[in-house]
């Protein structure tokens, strides 16, 4: 078994114009400040991160990653969700995953899509650079339209959905494959692999691809009311990256799962910060180090109450207390008689 790395802490959600939030070396030293010893880094913001000099340059990648580890963290992975997301855009939601891409692109649905694709090329080789081993992202979706169908779904649509994004995901996975680095997707809601089922038919389009795995976050999962524990028992060979977040489900007679188009104050299901919502993250961690997970557990924050920085100061410790130093011995060893064969083969009566 091994000890799960952290805590550490998807800065996404914390960027801001004001400082400490405004650069890589003031956020980092932020983080630090609150007992995060990782950061995951989001890689559309050019004032963080410059991904394709990264990727041209060993040297540029050498001299970034001092720089974010002589704040006192270091990076644990760089994350693509906004790009990701663009490899596949129905065209019921173009306008509104227009803003994900440079303005030039607005409108351009081909050339955006093109972008998108070598941006994520572009972090594989920079995830190589910078040593990296795993890598975040959102797989797009052609079929979410049709997830809960009326009029029904035709004959082979989903199939056909699963091939499509296969075929555009393939020549991503292979430059990731020649890096060493896992692509790690995000089962979420509104992605065309928002849970096991469609992880397994994505998976299998792409040939059991070895760099399709998964970054495993409880709290879509409790707003889609899925066994997220068994979740781990199905998929721990695949899970390579942890999101720690909370999340609640209430319903009422009036709303369930979907919302009922209200705001995240007033829905069901909704995400809270650590120790704020249901998850049972004893058992996550327990199990996670069971299955030898072998990566960070890293806050991502998303509460609609509580302030993001209450939410970072209270997560650090959070996760420093379900981190779980695994036993190199059996509890049972002191009552150990050795190993003896001809001791062995007389209680087996051999």
């Amino acid at each position: 078994m091994k000890t799960i790395k952290g805590p550490a802490i998807f800065l996404a959600q914390f960027i801001s114009n004001e400082p400490p939030f405004d650069d890589l070396k003031s956020i980092c030293k932020w983080a630090s400040s609150l007992g995060y010893v990782g950061v995951q880094i989001p890689t559309w913001d050019e004032r963080f991160i410059d991904l394709k000099k990264l990727a041209e340059s060993k040297t540029y990648a050498d001299e970034y990653r001092e720089t974010v580890e002589s704040c006192g963290v270091e990076i644990t992975e760089l994350s693509t969700h906004l790009q990701g997301q663009l490899v596949a855009v129905h065209p019921a939601y173009d306008v509104m995953f227009d803003g994900f891409a440079p303005k030039k692109l607005k409108g351009n649905y081909k050339a955006r899509t093109a972008w998108a694709v070598d941006q994520l090329k572009l972090a594989a080789k920079a995830s190589k650079n910078l040593g990296l081993k795993a890598h975040a992202t959102f797989s797009g979706a052609l079929l979410w339209h049709t997830v809960y169908p009326w009029p029904q779904r035709p004959a082979g649509l989903v199939e056909a959905g699963f091939k499509e994004l296969a075929k555009r995901w393939l020549p991503i996975l292979n430059v990731f494959d020649k890096a060493g680095v896992d692509v790690c997707y995000e089962i979420h809601p509104g992605e065309d692999l928002h849970d096991g089922v469609t992880f397994e038919r994505f998976l299998k389009e792409t040939g059991n691809h070895p760099r399709a795995n998964l970054l495993y976050d409880p709290s879509h999962f409790v707003l889609q009311q899925l066994d997220y524990l068994q979740y781990i028992d199905f998929y721990h060979p695949y899970i390579k990256m942890f999101h720690v977040k909370d999340a609640e489900f209430n319903p009422t007679g009036k709303s369930g799962v979907y919302g009922g188009f209200q705001d995240w104050i007033n829905r069901p299901g909704r995400f809270r910060s650590l120790g704020d919502g249901q998850v049972d993250f004893k058992n996550i961690f327990s199990k996670l180090a069971q299955y030898n997970y072998d990566g960070w557990a890293v806050l991502e924050w998303e509460c609609c109450i509580k302030h993001p920085e209450q939410g970072a100061q209270e997560g650090a410790g959070f996760i420093k207390d379900h981190i779980i130093r695994v036993t190199d011995k059996a509890f049972d060893d002191f009552a150990s008689a050795g190993t003896d064969v001809k001791l062995n083969k007389k209680i087996l009566g051999i």
